[in-house]
């Protein structure tokens, strides 16, 4: 039986690590043709069946590039993984605006310009019925709010609100939805000051641990696949409990 993945066409951004990296991994092992779009390339490019391409979702004329190459070498782009996100944790006297404006570019203008600049691309996707999707990752936090987080939480709601938008927008040819990860074990986790708490006993997680980067990508496959064709404007959470609403 052949995989609902087989044959896709997928950008990924912040694909050299944690999140983003096991999507794109999982995306090739099942059969898509999956290009990494990062700022950074990996020190391992080869081997994982990815197409490494150089991205900075906050500048304009290297998105562009980027999903430019992506199609003159692919032909088409069926999906686009709005992933790369970065994080400061500051209280709210201590964030500068810089901070902030640094976040929101990476975190949610990031989202709306690889998006709106692979529009056309998608379009012509939907042309040839290869249902087009976008997945934008959000956060739980996005729900929740968390002390320290002000710029990052108010990103991820950003996202959210323009998950929905976007999905009423581009329907019914282009499928919009948000996956919104609870605290996963990757190095933005592993950096914050909970680390330690939500490692060892899960603290706040009725499932008890935290989440790991398999149980997300797991659900962005779905979600980027033929079975979520009927679902658009969707916030899909994976968070082990942690957040219920």
């Amino acid at each position: 039986m052949t995989d609902p993945l087989e044959g896709r066409i997928v950008a990924v951004t912040g694909a050299a690590r944690g999140i983003g990296r096991a999507i794109a991994e999982a995306l090739a092992d099942r059969g898509a043709l999956v290009a990494g779009l990062d700022p950074e390339l990996p020190l391992d490019p080869n081997g994982s069946g990815i197409r490494w391409i150089q991205c900075d979702v906050t500048d304009e004329a290297s998105v562009k590039t980027a999903l430019s190459e992506l199609v003159s070498q692919t032909g088409y782009l069926d999906a686009l993984v709005n992933n790369a996100g970065i994080l400061v944790e500051k209280p709210i006297e201590e964030t500068t605006l810089d901070d902030f404006d640094r976040v929101m570019a990476v975190n949610l203008r990031g989202v709306f310009l690889t998006a709106k600049l692979a529009l056309p691309y998608l379009r012509i996707s939907a042309t040839e019925g290869r249902q087009p999707t976008i997945l934008n990752i959000a956060s739980e936090l996005a729900h929740l709010g968390r002390p320290e987080y002000t710029a990052y939480c108010a990103s991820k709601g950003g996202v959210i609100s323009l998950t929905r938008s976007m999905a009423r927008e581009l329907a019914p040819d282009i499928t919009v939805n948000a996956l919104a990860p609870g605290p996963t074990d990757t190095d933005m986790l592993k950096s914050e000051k909970n680390y330690a708490a939500w490692s060892g006993t899960g603290e706040g997680i009725p499932m008890g641990r935290v989440g790991t980067v398999d149980d997300i990508s797991k659900v962005a496959c779905f979600l980027l696949g033929n079975e979520a064709g009927f679902m658009t404007g969707s916030i899909v959470d994976v968070n082990g409990g942690a957040a219920m609403y």
